[in-house]
């Protein structure tokens, strides 16, 4: 009975805007940050493309993780900001199942592909002379593949169990997307299966890509450390710093939004923290790696002195 209802009625996404004499500037400075966003990712990716000399593996798994930031900000912000102008805040049932499957997919991805771009920055400090054998074509592909693979098995197992749910409480969402686990607050009766299930999935998700960027830097920096040459500790530092900037923006937002007990956790908390890496991040993350990279910024040139 209760199910058939929310499938009828759906939800309603209380959001980030409020209708407030600052609405309407927030409004704009969410607008500009997707539309800056698109563009940055989507010039990342035609750079990557149409020059020579950033098709090295590096730069093949960067282009892919500026694919991932365009798809997941456009399953989110889109949505939020035709809402506000609208004046409309309810989501069916199907759309916010929709929309957290895709959410959790792609941003599974990221985690997992993140987690494995260290393994790179690790082969290519640690292991140069072999380098081109650990990280050929084939293995990128198998990167790729590991991430991908990782992040639908993420929205396979946390969507069904999430949606699946008696939402016998408020059908409101004090949220701006259907986020799983603002939706398992809105849930009622015995769900300890449920989170266990979502805290396991979670732990995998986060915390073994987590790992592997931690272990692969604790050896990138230990190996720097030795370095001789003052100008080859410089050059390594540099390549590495941009990544370890992502990864400590993206997972420590997503480590508070799934690790820490509920008590930690406001609406106001949440939508800030989770802002941060589902609006923020896939802005920062091209502006990061572009400004901080020589390579991107010579082929940009390239690029402008052929127009």
């Amino acid at each position: 009975m209760n199910g058939n209802a929310t499938l009828s009625s759906g939800f309603t996404l209380l959001g980030l805007f409020t209708h407030n004499e600052g609405s309407g500037f927030f409004f704009g400075v969410i607008c500009a940050i997707f539309f800056m966003a698109v563009i940055a990712n989507g010039l990342m990716i035609f750079l990557i493309h149409i020059d020579p000399h950033l098709h090295t593996p590096m730069y093949f798994l960067l282009s892919h993780l500026s694919l991932i930031d365009t798809l997941y900000i456009s399953t989110i912000v889109p949505k939020m900001l035709v809402d506000y102008l609208v004046g409309e805040r309810t989501i069916s049932f199907i759309a916010c199942t929709a929309q957290c499957f895709l959410y959790m997919g792609f941003v599974g991805a990221e985690f997992f592909l993140l987690g494995l771009m260290a393994y790179d920055r690790y082969v290519a400090i640690c292991n140069p002379l072999r380098y081109p054998f650990l990280v050929s074509q084939r293995v990128c592909w198998m990167i790729l593949a590991s991430s991908w693979f990782g992040g639908a098995l993420d929205s396979f197992l946390l969507t069904p169990i999430t949606m699946s749910l008696p939402f016998c409480a408020s059908h409101q969402i004090n949220h701006f997307f259907c986020e799983a686990p603002t939706m398992l607050r809105l849930a009622c009766g015995d769900k300890a299966a449920y989170e266990m299930v979502m805290y396991t999935c979670c732990v995998a998700m986060l915390l073994i890509p987590f790992s592997v960027v931690t272990a692969s830097y604790a050896r990138i920096l230990s190996t720097v450390h030795q370095m001789t040459s003052a100008e080859g500790r410089k050059k390594a530092l540099a390549t590495c710093s941009s990544h370890m900037m992502v990864v400590t923006l993206f997972y420590g937002a997503a480590l508070y939004t799934y690790m820490l007990p509920e008590s930690y956790h406001t609406p106001l908390k949440d939508k800030v923290f989770s802002g941060f890496y589902t609006i923020l991040t896939p802005l920062l993350n091209p502006l990061i790696y572009s400004l901080r990279n020589r390579d991107v910024i010579r082929a940009l040139k390239r690029v402008m002195a052929r127009c």
